[in-house]
């Protein structure tokens, strides 16, 4: 059979390679997609959007505990977890779904199957119909990672689960632990801890969400354990017992090691990046710890292949990937473009209460050498965050002494996720603090905290 031929081919269609295929569309290439298993990618199917859906039902129960709070009466207050789990896979079935449109309207050729490099601008799919053997001078790497298992932690499903067992338990959690406190480890605790799971964190490094500024980390951990949550860090997972109903965990923290009991573990240490099978060594790939190696435009160093999202290393994140997705098509395009810089993509945890940041660190900015002038304002200053039963947050900025720069900025509290895009335009723009101050911003909104933080970094804060 003869090979078919395009201009671009993308392997992998999370939300790396779907958004680099319709771009491809747009600007005239003929283009296509080889998925294995779902359209949309482990985010669209099970990462993102479904835990948002988990954390979306985990919140409005939260709330109606709270109702006397509103002058509002709800009694026999409870939960469905089946109804929970079906509402978050009918989300994601939806947007699924969507993307099958989106390939469709846009006339990209989908082919479902796995795909593996048979040379420079050969591209095999093994699909449960057979072989073929598709062609193009232009081929994009979308193939993600996955979750990586620790040896003598790997989840059997029934009671150490990985993502994918968490956002369709086998049970409800009484006593669960969860290993690692990045972004999945702490919405899984959140969800699971608001529904009432007994619930313990165990963090390697010295505190959770080690990848925030360290106030915010310090702040979302009171919050935490205000709800109940158990927080070890500095603290190691040695092995983990199974029994039938339980499982014991060796935990290490300050050199002695002690066990505790519970019926689920959920583990979520990091991810790896899926580059077996694919070919990649005979091509002449570089990979460094299961990442392909790129310049700052995606390209792998052979002629025609690029690698983005995921597979291309952090920050791991969805809309990192569509950014690199949309770049690299412009680029085969023969566009003009910018490459995707890492310090200007946003990082959103939907736990409660939520965390968000884009930017340096207040510790990174001053190791890179900046002068700082930095700026905080608390959710207690804020009257649409006191008319909401939201007074428990916390915004701060960083901007460099000499030129005025936003260097960066960071919160915890409601609906952070939402307000980081703010800041995040501001750099784009490369703001001062100056624009910022001369900025309206309307009232009554959790927006004016923004405001407020960055005058405060400047000696001009008005409520505080």
């Amino acid at each position: 059979m003869a090979a078919k031929s395009f201009d671009l081919i993308v392997i992998g269609a999370g939300p790396g390679g779907y958004v680099a295929a319709i771009r491809g569309a747009q600007l005239g290439l003929s283009v296509a997609i080889v998925e294995r298993e779902h359209l949309g990618g482990i985010c669209l199917n099970w990462g993102c959007i479904p835990t948002k859906a988990l954390l979306r039902s985990s919140e409005v129960f939260h709330l109606m505990q709270r109702a006397s709070e509103f002058g509002l009466k709800a009694d026999n207050i409870g939960y469905d977890l089946e109804a929970v789990v079906k509402r978050s896979r009918k989300v994601a079935g939806q947007l699924s779904g969507g993307i099958g449109h989106l390939m469709k309207k846009n006339k990209v050729s989908v082919f479902m199957g796995a795909a593996t490099l048979a040379g420079k601008g050969k591209v095999s799919v093994k699909s449960k119909d057979g072989e073929e053997t598709l062609t193009a001078k232009n081929i994009v790497l979308a193939t993600g990672a996955r979750a990586r298992n620790l040896p003598g932690l790997e989840a059997d499903g029934k009671r150490v689960w990985m993502y994918k067992d968490a956002l369709q338990p086998p049970h409800m959690p009484k006593k669960l632990l969860v290993i690692g406190s990045g972004a999945i480890g702490i919405e899984f605790a959140s969800f699971y801890n608001t529904l009432g799971a007994d619930t313990t964190v165990v963090e390697v490094m010295d505190r959770i969400l080690p990848v925030e500024d360290e106030d915010i980390s310090k702040f979302a951990k009171k919050q935490f354990e205000k709800q109940g949550m158990k927080i070890m860090q500095k603290a190691v997972v040695k092995q983990l017992d199974r029994a039938d109903d339980k499982v014991t965990a060796h935990i290490e923290t300050g050199g002695k090691v002690t066990k505790h009991e519970f019926d689920t573990v959920i583990s979520a240490v990091g991810i790896v990046g899926n580059v077996e099978d694919l070919g990649l060594e005979d091509l002449g790939v570089k990979i460094d710890r299961t990442h392909v190696v790129t310049d700052e435009y995606c390209r792998t160093g052979v002629e025609g292949l690029y690698a983005i999202g995921d597979i291309a290393g952090a920050p791991w994140l969805a809309h990192k990937a569509s950014h690199e997705g949309v770049m690299v098509a412009e680029l085969i395009a023969g566009q003009h473009t910018h490459p995707v810089k890492p310090e200007s993509i946003a990082g959103c945890t939907y736990c409660h209460p939520q965390v968000a940041s884009v930017g340096y660190t207040e510790a990174k900015a001053k190791e890179l050498g900046f002068d700082v002038k930095v700026g905080r304002f608390p959710f207690i200053g804020n009257g649409k965050a006191i008319a909401l039963g939201e007074p428990e947050g916390m915004i701060k900025t960083v901007f460099d002494a000499k030129t005025g720069e936003l260097l960066g900025a960071h919160m915890v509290g409601a609906e952070v996720t939402e307000l980081i895009q703010g800041y995040v335009v501001g750099r784009q723009l490369e703001t001062t603090e100056e624009d910022l101050m001369n900025t309206v911003f309307p009232h009554p909104t959790l927006s004016e905290m923004m405001h407020e933080s960055v005058l405060d970094a400047y000696g001009r804060v008005i409520h505080m």
